[in-house]
């Protein structure tokens, strides 16, 4: 039988685990950690009968992938909930703009930049099973639907002070700075405009779903679905070299350098030299409050908002992300808030509701940010702070020793500059190998990056079965690059 090994088991560890154990490979997950998940962990941070989600949070891109429709973790206890609206932009003064699942909707509130937020991102919702299809795949590949494609690409491809002035007014310029923001990238960079596109544009069509009870629940399926096709799993493992390790294919569920240290000498040097000058982006410093009645915001449309992003209009979020690109704290950090309870509200415990918040910060980043991001959420929520009843801070250096996928305090794994959003984590035609026959890189580092939709791993996955099996033809299969896919094994000693 055909074995593997996968190490790390965040969300791309585990959907590669749950691919190749379905394919009736003998499947073992190595956890350091001695709790499974990753990045989809859960926990009561704060205060008893309170859950918080300890990284993602809300998921737009993980509703409908190929992954998620080869298997069945709704079956296995995942559960979507939506807010009523998806995410929220305050503004001084009491003013602000949604984003509903409606495009419509989102374009009547916004009043004379309506029409410009329905040309954007209308015909890209109605399109936008077909785009998906293509962009979450590694990039170079023959598209399934070029044309859909190139409209996504031509307006992913824009700095995204750029393509804010296909609006007007304050509110429709700062409902995109804040969406834009998510790819922690300076606003006048070529391609800044690309998270910002497509999250917006999954908004419309998919909505910004929570997991029911805790992105954990995320984890939890895929766990059960693994465990049921025969895979093992051991937490508290610490991988130092490949030497450790023996089986036909590893999946490295593992920051670039990481993967590279442990490959040692056994990886080619000029893939080690890639994965190594890999760049990761700015850091979070996160902190989780209990809070009293939930947020007062003076914006009311946010009050009903899974997500809300705080840090005033484009121009002020825009200078944020290119202070922190020099490796400086802004002193109005962007702060980005999820209100998981609204969609979700058994994560709370009567009146008082978990609140889940980050600001961005430079890289490494060793101070405080608690009072930057309390004084921010105050300034567009007034009498914030006196409903706070308890918090937790995680620092940037306790979100790496939590994570080690999270280099410098970087939750996405990776900067999204225009380099790194294509050719990810190196320039090669199977991204996922590594220069070793049977070793592959699954993490976030991978294509299409960030998220707990498994793409990452399922792709890499996909990668191995095509080395055990040649003639395989599975469209979501990336191309094989037959120098890097001939045929060995790693041994465990």
């Amino acid at each position: 039988m055909t074995t593997a090994i996968v190490v790390g088991s965040g969300p791309n560890g585990l959907a590669a685990a749950l691919t190749l154990a379905s394919e009736g490979v003998e499947v073992t997950v190595l956890e350091a950690a001695d709790k499974l998940g990753g990045g989809t962990r859960s926990s009561e941070l704060t205060l008893p009968g309170l859950l918080h989600d300890e990284c993602s949070a809300a998921h737009p891109l993980a509703v409908d992938t190929p992954f998620s429709r080869r298997f069945d973790l709704a079956g296995h206890g995942l559960t979507w909930r939506w807010p009523e609206i998806q995410y929220a932009h305050p503004l001084d003064g009491g003013t602000g703009a949604a984003a509903y699942r409606s495009v419509d909707e989102t374009a009547a509130a916004l009043g004379s930049d309506g029409r410009a937020w329905r040309s954007v991102f209308g015909a890209l919702a109605e399109r936008f099973d077909d785009i998906t299809a293509d962009f979450l795949r590694p990039m170079l590949h023959i598209p399934e639907h070029p044309l859909k494609l190139t409209r996504f690409g031509l307006y992913s491809a824009l700095p995204a002070a750029l393509l804010a002035r296909r609006w007007s007014t304050e509110e429709a310029r700062a409902l995109f700075a804040g969406v834009a923001a998510h790819a922690f990238r300076p606003f006048g960079s070529p391609m800044s405009s690309a998270i910002g596109v497509a999250l917006g544009t999954a908004a419309h069509r998919y909505g910004w779903p929570v997991a029911e009870g805790g992105s954990a629940s995320i984890n939890r399926a895929m766990i059960a679905l693994a465990e049921d096709a025969g895979a093992r799993f051991e937490t508290g493992v610490q991988v130092n070299s490949l030497a450790e390790l023996d089986a036909d294919i590893v999946m490295l569920d593992l920051a670039p350098a990481a993967a590279a240290r442990i490959a040692g000498d056994r990886m080619p040097r000029r893939i080690a030299r890639a994965l190594t000058r890999y760049r990761h982006g700015p850091g979070t410093f996160k902190v989780d409050f209990a809070v009293d009645g939930g947020i007062p915001w003076a914006y009311e449309p946010a009050r009903q908002a899974g997500t809300i992003h705080v840090g005033g209009g484009l121009r002020e979020i825009a200078a944020c992300e290119k202070l922190l690109h020099a490796g400086r704290m802004p002193e109005t950090p962007f702060v980005l808030v999820c209100q998981q309870y609204l969609a979700d509200p058994g994560r709370s415990h009567g009146d008082a509701h978990p609140v889940y918040s980050y600001a961005h910060v430079p890289a490494g980043y060793t101070g405080d940010a608690t009072a930057q991001i309390e004084a921010q959420i105050e300034r567009f929520a007034p009498g914030f702070r006196d409903r706070i009843l308890a918090r937790t801070a995680r620092s940037v250096a306790q979100t790496e020793s939590h994570n080690a996928n999270y280099v410098g305090g970087d939750v996405v794994t990776g900067s999204n500059d225009a380099l790194q959003l294509v050719f990810r984590p190196r320039v090669a035609l199977n991204p996922y190998a590594i220069g070793i026959p049977g070793v592959y890189i699954c993490s976030a580092a991978t294509p299409p990056g960030a998220g707990a939709h498994g793409m990452c791993g399922y792709n890499a996955a996909l990668s191995a079965l095509r080395r055990i099996d040649p003639q395989r033809h599975d469209p979501d299969a990336p191309d094989a690059n037959t120098s890097e896919l001939a045929s060995g094994s790693v041994r465990r000693r």
